[in-house]
């Protein structure tokens, strides 16, 4: 994961921790400039060459090879985090504080990512195998993506991040508009879409549809869900539902 100002801008999954790289740094090669990857698999000396390659802030990894470590430590002002127990969740009573003037927030973390039995789709069309994982990549990027976030993924990789917009449309439109530019201008054909929270009209459906886009992943639960449904089936779009949303501020 390459992370900037708070959000991620390009995330990777792969067989082995070369290819998740690849696939992260090429989905947004201009935004991981001075960022912070963070990986959770030992950092070789093969991926630290590459790494020495791209100017970066912060390195987090589980553990490094002593060679690997050496060259690393080579760059300048790069800080070189070992957290062994990356794997590990936190707490589901743990807690999460904001600042505010005067005082503190207090609330219990996001500590849920999806609950899969309570996934359903919704759409005259299922979506395909593939797609279903690509639509669980997708939900597992945007639940860290500042709201109103969408993320937009093909074969486990995001190919584009909208975050922080003041509506559900506009976020969609970024990430379909950063897709075309930061990869190619096919794209989007054939990608897989994820919201962190209900949409509230269709017009982020009809923007997905004219990207080429052919899943998404949403929560549900606004009252003008039938017509987001309704323009999916109108598409061949398949809709699945989680019943539970994320918004981080």
């Amino acid at each position: 994961v390459a992370c900037k100002h708070g959000n991620p801008c390009g995330v990777g999954s792969a067989d082995n921790i070369l290819d998740a790289w690849e696939k992260a740094f090429e989905a947004d090669k201009i935004s991981i400039y001075g960022g912070i990857v963070v990986v959770n698999r030992e950092i070789s000396l093969e991926l630290a060459e590459r790494m020495k390659k791209v100017f970066l802030e912060v390195v987090v990894a589980p553990s490094y090879e002593e060679e690997a470590l050496k060259l690393l430590q080579t760059k300048k002002n790069v800080r070189l985090l070992e957290l062994k127990d990356i794997d590990v969740p936190q707490p589901e009573d743990a807690y999460d504080l904001k600042k505010v003037n005067g005082g503190l927030i207090v609330q219990t973390i996001d500590s849920k990512l999806l609950i899969e039995d309570s996934l359903q789709v919704v759409t005259d069309r299922a979506p395909s195998k593939e797609e279903l994982e690509d639509l669980k990549f997708a939900w597992k990027v945007v639940k860290y993506v500042k709201s109103n976030g969408i993320a937009l993924a093909k074969n486990k990789q995001s190919i584009g991040i909208g975050p922080g917009q003041v509506n559900r449309v506009w976020a969609t439109k970024q990430a379909i508009e950063h897709s075309l530019e930061l990869i190619h201008e096919d794209a989007t054909k054939g990608a897989v879409l994820a919201s962190d929270a209900f949409f509230p009209f269709d017009d982020c459906v009809e923007a997905a549809h004219q990207a080429g886009i052919t899943a998404i992943i949403q929560p549900g639960g606004s009252i003008r869900d039938e017509d987001s449904i309704k323009k999916c089936n109108e598409y061949g779009i398949a809709m699945v539902f989680t019943g539970m949303r994320h918004f981080k501020h």
